[in-house]
């Protein structure tokens, strides 16, 4: 228990920035310190790293979502 509370320590710590560059943190940072804590007894090294992949991901769907609603306006006029 006092793992999972380390863990959700770091991933509040790590999105305190804003709602708008923490997207994608918290989720990642679950299951990243979940997979890190199973892997090799690091899980705040595994909530760090799911973070930031977590935040990655969510710009990418974020970008492609904005491409496509130009592309939906610029066909649809």
């Amino acid at each position: 228990m006092k793992r999972f509370v380390a863990i959700a320590g770091v991933a509040l710590a790590l999105c305190a920035g804003g709602a708008a560059e923490a997207k994608g943190c918290l989720k990642g940072a679950v299951v990243g310190g979940v997979a890190g804590h199973f892997a090799g007894h690091h899980p705040i090294a595994g909530a760090a790293i799911g973070c930031a992949i977590g935040h990655h991901h969510a710009k990418v769907v974020e970008r492609r979502q904005a491409k496509a609603e130009a592309d939906y306006a610029r066909h649809h006029r």
